[in-house]
């Protein structure tokens, strides 16, 4: 009996080590573990940027509009275009420029706080001549990655069509913003 007990511990011995080779190290799993998480994490971020984005596009009879904040597009008191606001812009563009077929209206909006003495003295008298810079300027960065001038065109609204109450902060800065509007078909 002993010797059986000797053989059957030496067999289990033996066995253990290819039993144990079909196993991953804890490490190897909780490398594995950690980058499912990161992944997972990434695709929650991307899916909340897209859901984000698919809120600013709003369908319109005939028409699509999309709206950013002037505030990601230009430097408070500015109409030049920021660099954040050159890469939303492009990217934009670039889903646009290569199928564009019909107008596109760029409509600049401002709050309706007064202008600024550093604006007056660059010779901007309104928040509508504001707005109609910061239109121009993407209308013209839009040009630039390739949308077609004559399907294109600017206005400022300056304070005009609020979206949101001028009261308050939050208010003001929902009503700084450029539309992108798609219309009817280029006649």
């Amino acid at each position: 009996m002993n010797t059986r007990r000797s053989i059957t511990l030496l067999a289990g011995i033996a066995v253990a080590p290819l039993a144990l080779s079909g196993c991953v190290w804890k490490s190897d799993y909780d490398a594995l573990q950690t980058q499912n998480q990161q992944l997972q994490s990434q695709n929650q971020q991307l899916q909340q940027q897209v859901a984000a984005d698919q809120a600013q596009l709003t369908r319109l009879q005939g028409a699509i509009k999309y709206t950013v904040n002037s505030d990601q597009l230009f430097a408070p008191g500015s109409w030049q275009m920021s660099q954040q606001g050159k890469r939303i812009i492009a990217q934009f563009a670039s889903k646009l420029a290569p199928t564009l077929q019909n107008k596109l209206v760029v409509t600049g909006y401002t709050d309706n706080a007064p202008i600024g003495a550093a604006l007056k003295q660059q010779g901007v008298t309104s928040n509508v001549v504001l707005s109609q810079k910061r239109a121009d300027a993407v209308m013209q960065f839009l040009i630039s990655q390739g949308v077609k001038p004559e399907l294109i065109t600017a206005r400022g609204m300056g304070e005009a069509n609020p979206v949101a109450s001028n009261a308050t902060a939050a208010g003001r800065a929902k009503n700084r913003r450029v539309e992108l509007s798609l219309g009817g078909p280029a006649g």
